[in-house]
């Protein structure tokens, strides 16, 4: 429908409203010789009279009482069409795309969606927990919650939310059995179970006071899962080098060690990844915000 149409129609609801040209004028903004011009556009258009006119009253005519009752539904069906896309800036709707790697997104993300979820009925939310690489873009992603450095890319933008540490353990049954590594260069005599997967394998780092020492296995046990991880190390099968955010439950309550405290490298920064829009949805922008403010005294480790 053309612009000038939607200001006729306007201009032909407000007249019959008020009863005259001079009200409808005020009501709009508008002077008076423009409510005129508009309704006899409106007229010319239709070929038919709308309003009867006289100097103390308007009155509409058979034709116009139609057409009042058209027009006013189409002024009320625009007016909610604006409430609705108002809502829909404020409060989150539609589908949130969400990708996270698994342990994190298992012990952390998860119970912050089912908060978001409950708080706003009408969203969903499509989850993609793996420890693969993800294209946030090519694969539509809304948001990827990600660890370490950030790839360069123009298309996405990145917030740090939280840090992780990585800590080496083992259970008290493997090293009653094998004993305690002192230094990274012991683990070469211990069984230590690596995460690997079809597109990398994490290697082992730590700071000593000849620099940084890279351990790179190999491992007794090879696996693609954080959680199997864990679970063969509680088993007793070897040594594994974890998030905070993994281990951090077993160290609390003693089923795992700590190992090699005094060589810890720096944290690593768990960030938030989205695309660069100038105007976020309101569902990105609302998880972000849910996100920042859950973590901001810090993640918890269990």
């Amino acid at each position: 429908m053309e612009l000038n149409r939607i200001g006729d129609i306007a201009a032909f609801v407000a007249a019959v409203r008020a009863g005259s040209y001079t009200q409808a004028a005020g009501s709009l903004g508008l002077t008076r010789s423009a409510i005129g011009k508009s309704i006899v556009r409106l007229e010319t258009r239709l070929g038919v009279r709308l309003l009867n006119r006289t100097t103390r009253r308007l009155s509409l005519t058979d034709e116009g009482r139609i057409m009042f009752e058209r027009c006013r539904q189409i002024l009320e069906d625009l007016e909610e069409v604006d409430n609705t896309m108002a809502m829909r800036r404020v409060n989150p709707t539609g589908t949130l795309k969400l990708t996270a790697p698994i342990s994190l997104g298992k012990r952390h993300i998860l119970s912050l969606l089912e908060t978001f979820l409950k708080r706003w009925p009408d969203l969903r939310a499509d989850i993609a927990f793996t420890d693969r690489y993800v294209d946030l873009i090519e694969e539509g992603f809304d948001i990827a919650i990600r660890i370490g450095k950030p790839k360069d890319d123009s298309r996405i933008l990145t917030r740090t939310i939280a840090t992780q540490w990585i800590i080496t353990c083992a259970s008290p049954d493997y090293l009653a059995r094998r004993g305690i590594p002192e230094t990274p260069q012991a683990l070469h005599e211990h069984d230590t179970i690596f995460f690997q997967s079809m597109d990398r394998r994490r290697t082992w780092r730590f700071e000593t006071t000849e620099g940084t020492y890279v351990f790179e296995g190999p491992g007794r046990l090879n696996i693609d899962s954080a959680e199997a991880m864990l679970e063969s190390a509680l088993a007793g099968f070897g040594i594994i080098h974890l998030p905070s955010y993994v281990v951090g439950r077993d160290l609390n309550n003693g089923k795992l060690v700590p190992l090699l405290e005094n060589y810890h490298v720096e944290p690593e920064p768990i960030r938030i990844i989205y695309p660069s829009k100038k105007h976020l949805s309101p569902r990105i922008r609302g998880f972000i915000d849910l996100l920042v403010e859950s973590w901001e005294d810090g993640m918890p480790w269990a």
